[in-house]
């Protein structure tokens, strides 16, 4: 039997990075994978669903062309190429990932993994040992219980991806992160898209000044999108609701994720509610075993969970590292335009805070490149300037957030950001005058 120092379950994002971290502070580690390395991020979920955003993008952009005089007598989608190219470029990342833990000597096992309270870790026939073992074993589709859904034919996350035709129709049940960025990415290339969300509005975990854009740029795509109802039952290809009865000919759930916790229950594992019990070091009711990502409570984020790995490797190696600061943690909504936000919103401060907010419709950049939905808005204390959220809504907004992220983590604060001198033009330099405005020193209002 082998031992090891540490033996991580699950080779999603938290988990390949938690080994690579180990192996590189000098420790002999097992990876263990049932299904493909780099878990659902990169085989059914934030890779592919980008890639196909970025696809629709590009529609989006052609026919902005058309209207300023770069003409493009029609655009056509060849969906099986657009899915070639999916597959050529997952499978770069996973051939880049397997390489990885070839080079930093890791042991890479597939196969379903059992453990026993010993730290004694069977794959297939082999068994194994470790001193400390990590939990990464991420979640799986939520799928709600409706009546007569046994009638219907549906898609999930983990599913949809296989398709290779693109769906003259299709409808989408949810309202989250997930559901509003599968709309985006199908509408541009041509499919009719319906979502449906039971609740009052869509992102209700995102800042609320982007919503109303977000669903006004769903109107301009043709999405239809219906609100504030009760499902009633399914029945084949129809549903019911108390808003009426829709048809449709393909159906996703993008209802949110559930932990795959089996490993968890054979273990014995205490549990918050359906998330695994960690302390504030990710260690779970049996001791040497961590549980991260998606198994616990913060965000369901492949950087988070990459986060969490690195941090609990640092706890066992004796690194002693800075708990993670969920403030500090970005997220990231995909649509078109783009929300990236981080720290606090608005109605969540409970302290004294200023609030600015700068349109982009008054940015040169933002204006030249026809990109002016969004904007980008800073909440900072009214004490001493210290940075408590911020939110951008542009094209590109998830890389223009990390300016503000860096300047907070490193101690910066409003008045930081509004003495940086930012490159002109560019849509970023918005944020030089979000923070000039907490002083009524901004430019461009």
């Amino acid at each position: 039997m082998e031992n090891f120092d540490i033996a991580i379950i699950g080779a999603g994002p938290g988990g390949y990075v938690a080994a690579i971290h180990a192996a590189k502070n000098g420790k002999k580690v097992a990876l263990i994978e049932r299904d493909k390395l780099g878990g659902a991020c990169y085989n059914v979920g934030c890779i592919p669903s980008k890639i196909l955003l970025e696809h629709s993008k590009l529609v989006q952009e052609i026919k902005r062309g058309n209207s300023w005089g770069i003409e493009v007598p029609k655009v056509e989608i060849n969906f099986p190429r657009l899915m070639q190219r999916k597959d050529t470029i997952i499978h770069e990342l996973l051939t880049n990932i397997e390489q990885y833990i070839i080079d930093n000597h890791i042991t890479l096992y597939r196969g379903e993994a059992s453990i026993v309270k010993d730290l004694t870790i069977t794959i297939g026939n082999e068994t194994i040992m470790a001193s400390d073992i990590i939990l990464a074993t991420g979640s799986k589709p939520f799928v709600p219980r409706f009546e007569g859904l046994e009638t219907s034919t549906y898609y999930t996350t983990d599913t949809f991806f296989e398709i290779d035709k693109l769906p003259a129709q299709l409808t989408i049940i949810g309202g989250g992160v997930i559901a509003i960025e599968m709309a985006f990415s199908l509408a541009p290339l041509g499919t009719k898209v319906t979502v449906l969300n039971h609740s009052e509005d869509i992102l209700q975990t995102e800042e609320a000044d982007a919503r109303p854009l977000i669903r006004e740029k769903m109107k301009k795509l043709g999405i239809e999108l219906v609100t504030d109802f009760q499902f009633e039952k399914f029945e084949g290809n129809i549903i019911h609701t108390s808003k009426g009865s829709y048809t449709y000919e393909n159906l996703l759930f993008a209802t949110g994720r559930r932990p795959n916790i089996e490993i968890a229950e054979q273990l014995g594992l205490a549990f918050d509610g359906r998330l695994i019990a960690v302390n504030e070091h990710f260690e779970t009711s049996l001791p040497n075993i961590y549980a991260i990502g998606d198994l616990v409570g913060g965000y369901q984020l492949a950087h988070s969970a990459s986060a969490e790995g690195i941090y609990v490797v640092d706890y066992i190696v004796g690194n002693q590292p800075i708990p993670i600061d969920q403030t500090s943690i970005p997220r990231c909504v995909y649509t078109n335009p783009e929300i990236a936000t981080f720290g606090l919103l608005e109605e969540q401060v409970k302290a004294p805070y200023i609030v600015t907010k700068m349109p982009l419709q008054t940015n040169p950049k933002a204006l030249m490149e026809g990109n002016t939905e969004g904007f980008v808005k800073l909440i900072s204390s009214k004490d001493n300037g210290q940075i408590l959220g911020a939110c951008v809504v542009a094209d590109g907004a998830t890389e223009i957030l990390n300016a503000l992220l860096a300047t907070k983590n490193a101690g910066g604060t409003a008045l930081t950001l509004a003495h940086m001198i930012f490159p002109h033009p560019t849509v970023s330099e918005h944020i030089g005058d979000v923070a000039k405005a907490v002083f009524g020193k901004a430019i461009h209002q």
